[in-house]
């Protein structure tokens, strides 16, 4: 199998059995890879209403056909079990090296089954695969099990998947993080790996990868190569990476200020991406094989936080931790992030949490007796800091914060289910969707909870009706404030990131710069796989995994009442003087469009048998 490593290794740990099968090739053809490979597996494997932190569950790590080529960006993996955080489809997706590694050992998945009696990681090299005892690894952050396992491996290049103190103390949002800052952060997958007693995957490949049609391939990277580097975003990407984000939102009124109660955030530029470069980059880094350095090495020069050195950080952490939460104080903002990251905690969810109990206070909720003496009013920087601790460690008000914001809404109730932002148990993305019509949607439909990954609809912001006729037949698509047309889009852009995902590229390049289009996407993975493929093949691959995933989700109870979106984005309009003064999210027309793009039974929101006769499924 061309552009494969071929195997798949599977490790239980609950008796120590090591298999390695190979890679099926009729279902590779029908799924492509990485995402779509793992949900096949899930599907087949879990069954229905598994309790995720049993050692029923599994956890697949998988990495598609691109993954170690030459691909710009070709470096990313998913891993995917059921969720402790959501209670349906978990799935994380991360970039850096470890991806290519597995490859490069030549496995496109690792399956972890049962359960350790003790603290165990896993060692891989290429065919030798050894289970570890992790006694001593326990209790270290991500940084310091990193550099334990490299140490007593002897190899300080190993890649390491490995998980921080959350994850052992049972936080349900707790991720897996590579290359210390690298997160597969999301739906709790470090909650599952932590529940396994699985501290880490270390891995080591000597192989390489072949492809299909060499020449034909590397003469589609280097267009590639060419299109990215003169893409109008290029320079700017390379420069802040996504934390050119803050100052775009907030033009347009989507900074999600003190928990979205707010319209713009008067700290913008105190804690923007290009203030961050002109006081701490120190250079850019990229992921294996990328021409975008879009991360950045940074050192904080504050003297409250000595020796502050961390790489990123992304605009979703850097929003979080700065308008959700009301604070302007950046080198702040930054320690946060990286406790945050070395705990091993999505960042996402942890600063939703911190926000939503912030509001909590300020509406009388919660009592200073109940937060442990903290003082939560907005932009208090060392009660952000503490509950971070806290909520890493479940100690104090942490240990009410710990199972995600859905949770601790039920647990304290007194109204405050009413303002917890999430969807199916995730917590909403930072950016105010009421300014965003096809993400709005899209949060409300993807497949593991609120979500913009699973979409990234970026076309709304194109202001080109034109263009929006040609590709949708609506010249309403092309812009934000627009609903109609916008279940075209998010089926559209949902098709492409599960190609993305299942190929294991980056969206930046893929869904948001659309380096390629249907048509290019077959011709390259015909060059890589040697497989016949027309672009309408691809897109349809796509639409088997969104509709797969659906289903998966459908036995756990997931319907149509279940692609909502909280209270405040779809009742409350945002007030005079924003940008986007007015706006308020219609989400359910937007659901009858996008049911009947994807040929679901529009009443319940599910796929019909026809649908899923035409898929294969």
């Amino acid at each position: 199998m061309f552009s494969f490593g071929g195997r798949v290794l599977r490790i239980n740990l609950s008796d120590g059995a090591i298999v390695r099968q190979q890679v099926d090739e009729g279902l590779a053809r029908r799924f492509v890879g990485g995402r779509g490979l793992n949900v096949k597996w899930l599907y087949d494997h879990v069954a229905p209403h598994t309790d995720a932190l049993s050692p029923d569950n599994v956890l697949v790590f998988g990495a598609g056909p691109l993954v170690g080529t030459t691909f710009p960006g070709g470096a990313r993996f998913n891993i995917t079990a059921m969720s402790p955080q959501t209670h349906i489809l978990g799935d994380s997706n991360a970039g850096g090296f470890f991806g290519p590694e597995m490859k490069f050992a030549g496995y496109d998945q690792i399956v972890i089954e049962g359960r350790s009696q003790h603290p165990v990681y896993v060692s891989i090299a290429d065919d030798k695969v050894d289970i570890r005892r992790a006694e001593g690894l326990w209790g270290l952050d991500v940084w310091q099990a990193t550099s334990a396992v490299q140490q007593d491996l002897g190899d300080a290049a190993v890649q390491v998947a490995t998980i921080g103190q959350g994850a052992e103390n049972g936080v349900r949002f707790a991720g897996v993080f590579v290359n210390l800052n690298r997160t597969a952060a999301r739906t709790g997958m470090g909650a599952v790996m932590a529940a396994k007693n699985l501290k880490a995957v270390a891995i080591r490949g000597t192989g390489a990868l072949s492809v299909a049609d060499p020449a034909r391939f590397e003469a589609i990277i280097e267009r590639l190569d060419d299109t990215i580097a003169t893409h109008p975003e290029y320079l700017e990407r390379t420069r802040l990476g996504t934390t050119r984000l803050v100052k775009a939102l907030d033009r347009i009124g989507a900074l999600p200020t003190r928990h979205f109660q707010g319209t713009a955030f008067e700290g913008v530029d105190a804690v923007s991406g290009e203030t961050i470069e002109r006081l701490y980059k120190v250079k850019g880094k990229a992921c294996f094989a990328c021409t975008i350095p879009c991360s950045r090495f940074l050192r904080v020069d504050d003297p409250r936080f000595p020796g502050l050195e961390m790489e990123g950080p992304e605009y979703e952490p850097l929003a979080g931790f700065t308008a959700r939460v009301g604070n302007t104080d950046l080198a702040l903002a930054l320690k946060c992030i990286d406790v945050t990251n070395r705990y091993g905690l999505d960042a996402i969810a942890t600063s939703e949490v911190i926000a939503w109990s912030m509001e909590c206070y300020e509406r009388g909720l919660l009592s200073r007796d109940e937060t442990g003496g903290l003082d939560l009013t907005w932009g208090n920087g060392a009660a952000i800091l503490s509950l971070v601790h806290q909520i890493a460690r479940r100690e104090g008000l942490g240990d009410l914060l710990a199972d995600g914001v859905r949770r601790a809404a039920e647990r304290l109730g007194r109204g405050s289910a009413g303002f917890a932002l999430h969807s199916k148990g995730l917590e909403l993305f930072q950016a105010d969707v009421r300014t965003i019509k096809a993400y709005a949607l899209g949060n409300a439909v993807s497949s593991r909870g609120a979500d913009h990954l699973r979409s990234e609809p970026w076309f709304e912001f194109s202001n080109d009706a034109d263009e929006g006729m040609r590709r949708f037949g609506v010249p309403e698509t092309a812009f934000r404030l627009e609903h109609k047309g916008k279940g075209l889009v998010v089926k559209h852009f949902e098709e492409m990131a599960a190609i993305a995902d299942a190929t294991g590229v980056c969206k930046n390049t893929y869904n948001n710069m659309e380096v390629l289009d249907w048509a290019g996407t077959a011709e390259l993975l015909q060059a890589a796989t040697g497989w016949k493929l027309a672009g309408e093949d691809v897109r349809r691959i796509g639409e088997r995994i969104v509709n797969l995933e659906r289903m998966f989700n459908a036995r756990e109870g997931i319907g149509r009442d279940d692609d909502t979106l909280p209270a405040r984005f779809v009742t409350e309009a945002l007030p005079a003087g924003n940008p986007s003064a007015g706006a308020v999210v219609d989400l359910e027309p937007m659901l009858d469009e996008y049911y009947r793009a994807r040929g679901w039974d529009v009443a319940t929101g599910l796929p019909t048998p026809e649908k899923l006769q035409e898929l294969g499924l």
